[in-house]
């Protein structure tokens, strides 16, 4: 039986994952709530393994190391999850990587996930990881697309579109909550979409 993977990530209704340098927006743009620190924060009770791809795992090392105990980055829900075996897909990190357990894996995304999908004992989660993701999900990878959805739109400040390089997919939604009254959690399952009667190459 092979592990569970799943991609979570942010975004903004208008489908971007952050804000550019004019923006004043922050982390959650502005928006989060309790409830949606509480459940981030039980959603990683369960033991998982974190994938990350260099570029994110770089920012979030920066992040906490710039960061102060009262900044958004510090909340507990990122000390959980900092805290998880973490493999970090890169062909370049090297030295000390200031996570409690990352390990960097070496070679292809696509191989490595495949691997950790066959040989590991407990669901994968990553987070952000945007380009990496998109091959993942093209490949088959991703099992499970969890969006949070913030309600804000974005169009002057907005940079990294969530899903801009990932391919045609249908989506069954397969569970979806409320939180702090107007953010959407949405987790799908992603079927490639078929054209024409057949899947493309």
């Amino acid at each position: 039986m092979t592990a569970t993977y799943t991609w979570d990530v942010f975004s903004s209704l208008d489908g971007y994952g952050s804000y550019g340098g004019d923006g004043d927006w922050g982390g959650y743009w502005g928006k989060q709530g309790p409830e949606l620190l509480e459940h981030r924060f039980a959603s990683f009770a369960e033991e998982q393994r974190m994938v990350f791809g260099a570029t994110t795992f770089r920012q979030f090392v920066a992040m906490l190391a710039e960061s102060t105990e009262d900044s958004d980055v510090r909340d507990p829900w990122v000390g959980r999850m900092r805290a998880m075996p973490t493999t970090v897909v890169s062909s370049a990190l090297d030295g000390d990587l200031d996570w409690p357990d990352a390990t960097v894996a070496r070679g292809d995304a696509l191989d490595v996930v495949g691997r950790l999908k066959q040989e590991s004992d407990v669901p994968l989660r990553s987070h952000g990881s945007l380009s990496m993701n998109w091959a993942l999900l093209k490949a088959g990878l991703v099992d499970r697309l969890q969006v949070t959805l913030f309600p804000v739109v974005t169009g002057r400040t907005g940079t990294d579109p969530v899903l801009g390089g990932a391919d045609d997919f249908d989506l069954e939604l397969l569970e979806h909550r409320t939180l702090d009254r107007d953010i959407q959690e949405l987790v799908y399952r992603p079927t490639r979409h078929v054209v024409g009667g057949r899947r493309p190459a």
